[in-house]
């Protein structure tokens, strides 16, 4: 079958014919960066005995790993007899061995590791400059290598910083995009063409791998930060709120646990919503949700709100034993969630909350691009993007009660 690892002419090709300490590959989506590095490595893999680590800063589960991707590429491949696999493991019958780890707050573990070949590092945007000063001097093996996967998110993330900014000594960096792939597949064309309408910043960042630009079609434009906070923190807030968004088709489910100090109650002095864990994934079917929801602490005992538009769910979800409800809807409840969320002084983010941080980015407001401002920002648009929301729809109906309708104040906030 057609290769782009395989073909000299393509950049993709240098994972597997060239040799480097650092290997980057960044860009935009759509760009086949990572299912170059599988199909590579699993390569590589069949042939010789190595040891390759799979890294992510947030890693809960091996659903939240490259696991599937490299499963998948050894039946692409035609190598399914050539590898033993099992649901957190993947040997080759060369005596080549894959191992996948979280890195955040797991650095006694990370510097046990030895005799790491190869790392993957998936998502590296996401990657801390802690985590990548305690794990870069742990690959010490002769001719080992780290291999970097990501789209851009911000200039100022350490790992741009530290691998693209700044080379390091004996690097190869491709930046990627859509069209440097041959196979980009129609149905993401079609999403690119209509984000390059609907907002072309939007399409820039998403597509070309550019850094998004503070705008103020960003709904939560200097609102919002992502930084860690203990653990125990929720316990100063009055409760804990839990709200789930269920996917539809290749939309994904999103459950979001979060809690709200007020300004007697935080460290500073002003009113923070603090997002502190969540789930989300796409394709998620029924029997699965309770497994997906229980990576979520405390998903069994703190009331959650959900999206009334599927009581079936719902009522499913009640008898496998987890307390849901449904929001209350109107019309207008959308926008009167985001005037509630822009009423904190600001919302907290906290780093594992990935996809969440990611949704900040990029939930919009629709623009004009034929009208524009002196700064060349387009006119921003009352009407919300429905896209990049799924987490803070989450969001809103864990708040249910606290957002009401014309913005008025529910019946919880004034008991608050």
């Amino acid at each position: 079958m057609p290769s782009l690892v395989l073909d000299p002419a393509h950049p993709l090709s240098d994972l597997y014919y060239r040799k480097a300490r650092y290997k980057i590959l960044w860009g935009g989506r759509g760009s086949a960066k990572s299912w170059g590095v599988a199909e590579a490595l699993i390569r590589m893999a069949a042939a010789l005995p190595l040891r390759i680590l799979c890294v992510r800063e947030f890693q809960n589960s091996i659903k939240e790993s490259s696991h599937r991707m490299l499963v998948d590429t050894i039946a692409r491949l035609g190598l399914t007899s050539w590898f033993h696999v099992t649901e957190t493991s993947i040997k080759s019958r060369a005596g080549a061995e894959f191992m996948f780890m979280g890195l955040h707050r797991n650095y006694n573990s990370i510097r046990s590791i030895v005799g790491i070949n190869i790392v993957w590092a998936e998502e590296a945007h996401s990657i801390s400059a802690l985590s990548w000063r305690v794990l870069i001097p742990t690959i010490r093996e002769e001719g080992s290598e780290i291999w970097l996967t990501f789209n851009m998110m911000d200039e100022q993330d350490a790992t741009y910083q530290l691998f693209v900014a700044n080379p390091r000594p004996r690097s190869i960096i491709h930046k990627l995009n859509y069209d440097s792939n041959p196979f980009f597949p129609e149905v993401l064309r079609e999403e690119m063409e209509a984000d390059k309408k609907i907002d072309y910043h939007l399409y820039e960042h998403i597509w070309l791998g550019m850094p998004l630009k503070i705008s103020d079609a960003i709904v939560l434009n200097h609102k919002y930060t992502v930084r860690a906070f203990d653990d125990d923190l929720w316990q100063r807030a009055y409760r804990v709120h839990m709200g789930m968004d269920f996917g539809y088709s290749q939309d994904p489910a999103a459950l979001l646990r979060f809690f709200i100090l007020e300004k007697d109650q935080d460290p500073d002095g002003k009113k923070r919503l603090y997002i502190e864990h969540e789930a989300y994934g796409t394709g998620v079917e029924l029997e699965e949700l309770p497994q997906f929801m229980d990576s979520v602490p405390g998903a069994r005992d703190w009331p959650i709100k959900a999206d009334s538009s599927r009581p079936e769910t719902i009522s499913f979800l009640r008898r496998a034993g987890f307390p849901i409800d449904a929001a209350e809807k109107w019309e207008g409840c959308v926008k009167d969630g985001v005037t509630y969320l822009r009423g904190f002084d600001e919302i907290v983010i906290h780093p594992r909350c990935v996809n969440t941080a990611r949704e900040a980015r990029l939930w919009r407001w629709k623009t004009d691009p034929k009208v524009v401002d002196e700064k060349g920002q387009p006119q921003v648009l009352p009407v919300l993007v429905d896209a990049h929301n799924h987490s803070w729809d989450g969001v809103r109906y864990g708040l249910d009660g606290y957002i009401t309708r014309g913005g008025s104040l529910g019946l919880w906030a004034r008991l608050s």
